[in-house]
């Protein structure tokens, strides 16, 4: 399906849904976008009515309910609404990886123009004197998620095929580093975000966390600047370079403390200094770290030395902006 069309029937589901007074087909003419404008032409006409026409019985054919019906004994003509009733669904259960997935629709329908346009329907609906059930109306706004306030320039980069300049912070690297990237897409994976990509400067796929990015990426040069490559799968690529192989880490951790961690950990057995060591297993060592580091003098790493230097360099920088603050 044709992205103008989609957008068309989400903005006309959204209208609908949105009020229990049937609407006629020249107000969702005149109030939803996507349609032939009336210029009072013949030509005109016939274009809505036959793009009208495809509409009804495509949403039909996915099982959306729409009604027919006039809301009083003084309507002329006939007009339209979805039994939202009918329309819900029951209560869903999703795994992990499904609901990264929902999340993942969710997040584009929020960033995108969608929204605003769906909402302007709604408002001409209103204007025209339809009954718009706030109730009932599906939320709208547009809404960026300020944990990965990277997320929308880089969504809009690898949309547009734009080239993207950001700094980067690695858990190993004390300062931010400029990065030049050809963005091939944003993935989900493991309830994070990750932009993937040509690395310019180092001319190979490089995957980035977005949590990482420092201040916001640039897009610059033209759109339709590159073509990413047609046989890479980008939740591979992720899950080739963030999963790689297992961790073991091993930690001490004061009595009573640490209770996140102790949830997936391998009891070991006690310290002779009354403390516990605890046997954690992951594929991302510098996650592990960002968590052990938020317990502090509560927990030390034993092993292995690679996450043990990351807890400490973490804990360093804390405490230099604690002194600056």
């Amino acid at each position: 399906m044709a992205a103008k069309r989609a957008e068309r029937l989400v903005n006309l589901v959204i209208a609908l849904l949105s009020t229990r007074q049937y609407v006629t087909a020249a107000r969702i003419r005149s109030t939803v976008p996507g349609y032939e404008a009336d210029d009072g032409s013949e030509r005109a006409d016939e274009a809505f009515k036959r793009m009208f026409e495809r509409d009804k019985a495509e949403l039909r054919e996915m099982g959306v309910p729409l009604e027919t019906g006039r809301t009083s004994a003084f309507d002329t003509e006939d007009g339209y609404r979805i039994a939202r009733a009918d329309y819900e669904l029951p209560e869903i259960r999703l795994t992990g990886e499904e609901a990264a997935a929902v999340g993942l629709a969710l997040r584009l329908w929020e960033s995108a123009q969608l929204a605003g346009a769906a909402h302007s329907a709604l408002v001409k609906l209103k204007a025209a004197g339809v009954e718009v059930d706030s109730s009932r109306s599906i939320p709208l706004q547009p809404r960026l998620d300020a944990g990965e306030p990277a997320f929308e320039p880089c969504y809009a980069a690898a949309r547009d095929r734009r080239a993207l300049e950001f700094d980067y912070q690695r858990p190993d690297e004390d300062v931010p580093a400029r990065r030049h990237v050809q963005p091939w897409g944003v993935v989900a994976w493991h309830g994070r975000w990750y932009l993937v990509g040509l690395d310019l400067d180092r001319g190979a796929e490089r995957v980035f966390r977005l949590s990482r990015v420092v201040g916001s990426p640039k897009a610059s040069g033209p759109s339709g600047a590159f073509e990413p490559p047609s046989d890479v799968d980008l939740a591979d690529v992720v899950a080739g370079q963030v999963g790689g192989e297992e961790h073991l880490v091993v930690i001490r951790a004061r009595p009573g403390t640490a209770v996140g961690l102790r949830r997936f950990a391998t009891p070991l057995g006690g310290t002779d200094d009354g403390e516990d060591r605890l046997e954690l297993r992951t594929t991302e060592p510098w996650r592990l770290a960002d968590q052990i580091a938020a317990y502090g003098a509560d927990v030390v790493v034993e092993a292995p030395a690679a996450v043990r230097d990351a807890v400490i360099a973490r804990l360093t920088r804390l405490a230099a902006m604690g002194e600056t603050a």
